[in-house]
């Protein structure tokens, strides 16, 4: 299938993750875009000219940080939460990317961490591979619960489900 022509106003053009993405304002959808450059095969003749939209924050990184975790142009994720971990924070810190680590002692440590949701959240905690203790917030709680129930009928096999 032959993708839908996009009429944009290109803004940044921003490497991330070792691919190249075009910040632009979508003139049919009336909002801001990012698209793949290796996907884009450009117009010919080019489009009229246009005065630059501001970028919502002025951060283009932070903007496209944003839109990645589905955001609508805040620079934090919608779910964020907190959790004690039982590995030193040296262990952690290499493996916890935008959260913040901090140390508790020798072999504990506070991780906060963001995600796109509840259930997420809970799950890239337990990548860690060691006791959490929920520091907060309530629906974090929540989301370990339901994730354990879940985790316990896929163990229990294909009868539990």
């Amino acid at each position: 299938a032959v993708p839908p022509r996009r009429r944009v106003e290109p803004h940044h053009l921003v490497a991330r993750g070792g691919r190249w993405y075009l910040v632009a304002w979508d003139l049919d959808r009336d909002d801001w875009r990012i698209f793949r450059a290796d996907r884009i095969t450009p117009r010919a003749p080019t489009g009229p000219r246009f005065v630059p939209r501001e970028l919502p924050g002025k951060d283009v990184a932070a903007f496209l940080t944003a839109r990645f975790r589905g955001s609508d142009g805040s620079p934090d994720w919608p779910c964020r939460g907190e959790a004690v971990l039982h590995l030193p924070a040296s262990a952690v810190f290499p493996h916890a990317g935008d959260g913040t680590v901090e140390e508790l002692g020798p072999d504990r440590c506070r991780l906060t961490l963001g995600s796109w949701s509840w259930p997420s959240l809970a799950a890239a905690f337990c990548l860690f591979d060691t006791d959490v203790e929920v520091v907060g917030p309530p629906a974090l709680r929540e989301a370990f619960a339901a994730l354990a129930d879940r985790c316990a009928r896929a163990a229990a096999g294909p009868a539990a489900l």
